[in-house]
Parts: structure tokens; sequence; C-alpha cells
């Protein structure tokens, strides 16, 4: 954590005229966190949280910029992994004008966006590498092929496609934790959607653009941004498409998860009743086209969000008794549909890191693992999946069990 963050939590303690240990006892967490965080130490975000509620101020506010750390001498593996992918997003710009990219044969939108869509179908079955060998290719063609048609509807359809190509870019270098990149690649499908004025593929940007920024810990950011893209694109719900109030619904998700993590409760509260209101009108889950909003929305979903909410602010008995409850579970998938394998594996690990709080290790551990059978390859770029096996090997008395062994492993945790 930065020397500005540590004097600003300093800095509203003192002026609430709380001492170290009654930050903590009102905060919920160690006198000696407090104390970490006064001394520039690292922690969770989560405890910041919790920090600035007991504070009476926004996450936001304890946040400040300042000076990055010294990088050291490892190079960060990404930054080669990734290189061919880095050279088709930001091309380098000098004084004289690029090769020309235009295409010698005309190209086949149809196939091109059949390409993008199979892509799309490697990254939600989590197969990032070969995602990751697929972009840079798409993406070039994708430029190509918009240079090609300079005019007319075929014009409009490449950029359509090229912003395709960018969503799944954005997303995936979300997932690997690429930020930069990803917000290159997020503004320039939002860039191409808004220049041929279709505002459903425009608004999916715009929600993985607030993914983008939620990660990044930018929260008055994305819940301004998620706000305003659900005012523009509010549907009529008398005639509105399951995907314009799924679209919608989305965004309001992303503003809620914002304004809970940033310490607003109230307006929190207000953005899951207008995700409540979108998920009524679309009746069960709804997956409609993948570029539209990236994954199902619906009753569940909403319901699933909640849950993760709840874990944010520390509540894990919630979490527990919520996940309990049969319209939390696969037995209500036949009546309201399947939640995405993303959302319903976040779902579960938020239920793990709940188990954890609350002492159940077991249990815990048996959340970790089902998530690991379904989706190992997306459970490694989990860092909740590595906090919550962290929590567990702290709490644990007796010798690991081989199943413990073998999970911290594979997290790269080390107890």
């Amino acid at each position: 954590m930065t020397m500005e963050l540590a004097d600003n939590v300093r800095k509203y303690r003192r002026r609430t005229g709380l001492s170290q240990e009654e930050l903590a006892h009102t905060a919920g967490v160690s006198p000696a966190t407090v104390r970490k965080v006064e001394q520039g130490g690292t922690v969770r975000m989560e405890t910041l949280h919790a920090l600035a509620r007991a504070l009476g101020v926004t996450t936001a506010t304890l946040l400040a910029p300042d000076a990055p750390e010294p990088v050291g001498r490892a190079e960060e593996p990404n930054r080669l992994n990734l290189i061919q992918l880095r050279a088709a997003l930001t091309p380098p710009v000098g004084l004289a004008d690029p090769d020309s990219e235009i295409a010698e044969d005309e190209p086949s939108l149809r196939r091109f966006r059949r390409a993008v869509q199979d892509g799309a179908l490697l990254y939600h079955s989590d197969s990032y590498k070969s995602v990751a060998a697929q972009l840079p290719g798409l993406l070039r063609d994708a430029n190509s092929a918009v240079a090609y048609f300079d005019g007319g509807e075929e014009h409009r359809q490449a950029l359509l496609a090229r912003a395709e190509t960018l969503q799944l870019a954005g997303r995936y270098l979300t997932q690997v934790r690429q930020y930069d990149l990803a917000y290159t690649a997020l503004a320039g499908a939002i860039t191409d959607a808004r220049a041929v004025g279709d505002q459903l593929t425009g608004a999916s940007g715009v929600i993985g653009m607030c993914w983008l920024l939620l990660r990044q810990g930018r929260l008055d950011e994305a819940e301004q941004l998620a706000s305003r893209t659900a005012d523009v694109i509010e549907p009529r719900l008398s005639r509105a498409t399951p995907d314009e109030c799924a679209a919608w619904g989305w965004l309001a998700l992303r503003a809620a998860a914002a304004a809970g993590r940033n310490n607003r409760p109230q307006e929190a509260r207000h953005y899951h009743r207008v995700a409540n209101t979108a998920a009524s009108a679309v009746g069960r889950e709804h997956t409609g086209s993948f570029f539209r909003h990236w994954t199902t929305f619906g009753p569940l979903t909403v319901g699933m969000k909640g849950v993760e909410d709840a874990m944010v602010l520390g509540d894990a008995r919630t979490v527990v008794r919520r996940a309990g409850e049969d319209a939390m579970s696969p037995k209500a998938w036949k009546s309201a549909g399947r939640p995405s394998d993303d959302n319903w594996n976040r779902h579960r690990l938020d239920v793990a890191r709940a188990h954890a709080r609350t002492g159940d290790l077991s249990a815990a551990m048996d959340e970790l693992t089902g998530v690991r059978r379904a989706s190992p390859e997306w459970l490694r770029h989990q860092r909740m999946a590595a906090e919550t096996m962290q929590e567990i090997l702290k709490k644990r008395k007796r010798t690991l069990t081989t199943e413990m062994r073998e999970m911290a492993a594979y997290l790269g945790v080390v107890g």
C-alpha cells in the first residue's frame, strides 16, 4: 500500500477521535492490521472497505495516487507472453504513414465473425492460452476489414466485427490482470460501437469497462460510468427485448458493486432494485448474444451478486445462510435457468470465503475443490481463491490434509 493511504487512514482515524484499538474494534479487524496499514503495509481491499465504513468515508477517499514502486530486476512474465497481442493493440506510431493493412482479397465478414465467436467460446471455457494465441491474428484481420470496406453497410458491419474482437481482447486481458492493455481494447470496442450507433454493443463494452475499473479500485468512476450508461439505454419494459433488459440490469449490478465497495450502501440498494426490476422483466436466466452482455442475466444472477456484495461487507453468516437456500442452488436451475459458469464459480468462491470466515474449513475446501474440478484454469486467475486458501491455512490447527496441501500448491499459496 502507499504511504498516502497510510497517512489518510491515520488522518481520518484521528479526526474521528478513535485510537487504533477502537478503530480495529469498530471495523472488525485486529489492532495489528490497523497498525500495519498506518505503517504502509499491504492489506486486502476488503479490509480497506471495512476501515472506510468504520471511519464513515468512502473507500475511494482512503485511496490516493502515489509514485509506483520500483519494478525490480525480474521481468513480468506476461509482458513477454503477450508481446504479439500488445503489438496488435498498440502498434508503434511515427511521423511516416504506417504500412497499409488493406487486404488484397475481399474479407468474408461472416467467416470472420464466426472465428471471433469461436474465440469467445474458448474464453468462456477458460482456454486462455488458445485465446491469447488467436487474438493477435483476429485483431489484424479486423483492422484489415475496416480498411477494406471504407463505406456503406459493409463498413458498418466491419466496425461491429472489430468491436466484438476488441471486447474479447478486453475481457481476456482483464481476466489475466493486464489492465492497461484491457483499457485500450475496451475503449476501442466502445468507440467502434458508438461510430455505428449500436447502443447494445456499446453498452456491453461499458459493462466490461466497469469490471476493469472495479478491479483497479476506481470505484467512483465505475459507479458513475455504469449509472450514466444505464440512464442512456434504459428501456421501456413493456416492449423491451431480453437483451435490452439484460444490458440495463448488468449496468445496475456494476454500479451496485462499485457503490457497495465504496461504502455507499444506500446507493447500492437502489441499484440492486433496478437490477431486480430488469431481472423480473427478463423472467429467467437469459443468455442472448455473447457480444451484447457476454454472460447470462436474470433473477438468479442478481441474487448471486447480492451474495457477493454481502461478502464484500463482511457479512459471512448471511452469505452462508443465503447460499443454502434452494433458490440459490442448482435445484432452481430447472425453473430459473442456468447461470453462466463464470458467475456461478465466483458465487462459489464467495461461499468458500464465508465458510472459512465462520470456521467451517471443510465446507470451504469442498467449495474450492468443486470450482477447481469445474474450471481449473479460471480458478488459478482468481485472487480470492488464493486469499481464501491462505485463510484456511492460518486457521487450520491440526496437520494439513492432502487436499489442503494440493490446493495450496495449485494456487501458489504458502501458509
